[in-house]
Formats: structure tokens, sequence, C-alpha cells
């Protein structure tokens, strides 16, 4: 089985450019996990009869949201996190609205595994939602992740807005403290991984360097000057039975590049 996960940064955009569909008929994933559609179904043109779509939009306009294009009937499906997660920490309803109206997090269950399409909020530049994202949301997806993880194994996909190491970016030093690389968005990760999970594409390639987002500025993709934010993380039982983990940086349409996870 072959799963993708991008953020496609407005799937109307990305499809207006044909790029979507390019991607479609080139790889022909099982399954397709989108973030940052901007879009509620229906709004964008979507022609690919042999999946079945799963959206889960933010209720503002043009923002956020999640969605799940699969050719493999999932046996169900879940929306945000469940109240009895969210409901373990004060201030989940903050300044920033309630996330669950942001469409940032779409759940299908298969047979042996959970599949988590989450589209993790950034720090912002001010870092204004920095201690929300360290002392509510980051610990609701692992609360979420091992409640789940409880019952079968869970592969979680998506942008995570956060470089784990020095090696995750290309300008490690110029960007530490900064949205994206504070040490709680850091550490957040860390926490995933030594809470039963593993980062697939790192575990499978220990050294190497790849980026899976740019800014639109400076031609920063061409130089490659870039982050990689976007992860397969899976449960760690699940380590032998992940064929490939690879990071398509060729593709184009977005500020983010898809990622894959082959499993068998």
């Amino acid at each position: 089985m072959k799963i993708f996960s991008w953020n496609v940064n407005g799937l109307r955009a990305v499809l207006k450019k044909g790029a979507f569909q390019a991607f479609i008929n080139k790889y022909s994933p099982d399954i397709i996990c989108l973030q940052e559609t901007k879009a509620k179904q229906g709004q964008a043109e979507v022609d690919f009869p042999e999946y079945e779509e799963i959206w889960n939009s933010a209720e503002r306009a043009g923002y956020s949201g999640t969605a799940i294009f699969t050719k493999v009937k999932p046996l169900s499906v879940r929306y945000d996190f469940p109240d009895e997660i969210a409901n373990q920490f004060d201030g989940w309803e903050d300044a920033f609205g309630d996330a669950r109206k942001e469409g940032r997090v779409l759940t299908a269950e298969f047979e042996d595994f959970f599949l988590i399409d989450a589209y993790v909020p950034n720090e912002k530049d001010d870092l204004g939602r920095l201690k929300y994202r360290e002392l509510v949301w980051d610990r609701a997806l692992l609360a979420y992740m091992k409640q789940l993880d409880a019952v079968k194994p869970v592969i979680i996909c998506g942008d995570f807005n956060v470089a784990h190491q020095e090696i995750d970016i290309a300008r490690p030093k110029e960007n530490e403290g900064h949205a994206g690389f504070t040490k709680e968005g850091r550490q957040g990760m860390t926490n995933y991984l030594t809470n039963g999970f593993i980062d697939t594409w790192r575990d499978k390639h220990p050294n190497d360097i790849k980026y899976t987002w740019w800014s639109f500025r400076g031609g920063a993709r061409m130089r490659n000057v870039g982050w990689r934010i976007d992860y397969f993380l899976a449960s760690e039982r699940l380590r032998n039975r992940i064929k490939t983990a690879e990071v398509h940086d060729e593709v184009m349409g977005s500020d983010h590049c898809p990622i894959e996870l082959e499993i068998d």
C-alpha cells in the first residue's frame, strides 16, 4: 500500500495548475492525505472516481482543512479530536478560537491500522501561538495517538510545522528560536518519538538531507534552502512492515512537496 501526504496550500490552486492531476496520474497513490485544502467539498473540481473523498474543512472560508482520498474503503472515519482528549487541556478554547473548527485532524480506520491526517498549527512569526501549540495542541495530539495506538497501530502524516533536528533545515543557526525551529516545537516532536512512534523517513534515511517546504521568497526552492516539516510517523511495531519512505521534492505545485510511505 502506497500512502502519500501533501500540503497543497490550496487544493483549488493546485488543481488549476494541473499539478494535482499530474501527480495522481504519475504516482497513483492508494491513499493521499492532504493538508491546507482551503476549500469545502464541492468547491474544488475534483474528478477522481476511483477515490472515496473524506473532507474535514475549516468553518472559516479559504483556510486550513484536511482531506483523505482513498481507494481502500475505511472501516470508520473520525473528525478532529474526541471530547475526552480535548477536555483534558485548559485553554482549549482560547484567543485563537476552537481549533476543532479549523479542520486540522482527520482519521480513517483501516483493518490493521489507524491513519491520522494532521495539519499542526504553526507558532506564528511573532510566536503568538507558541504556548498554545506547546501546552495544548502537541499534548492533545500525542494523547490521541496513544489512545488509538492502544487499539491498533497508528500512522500519522501531515504538516507538523516543525523541523526536528538541525539536519532538517538548511540554515539552522539563522532560524534557531524562530517559528518552526523553537526548542518547544522541537521538543514536541521529540515527545512523539519517545512515546512509541518513529519518524519513518529519518529511520530509513538517517544521514540524508531532504526538505519538504520552501519559502516563496528569494528563490528558496530553486536554491534548495528548505525545511523538512512534513512527516510520516508510525507506531514502532510497524517498523518492519515499512518498505520505503520517500520525499518527492521533484513534484511542484505547492510550497510543500509530497511525501510517501509504502507499507506491506
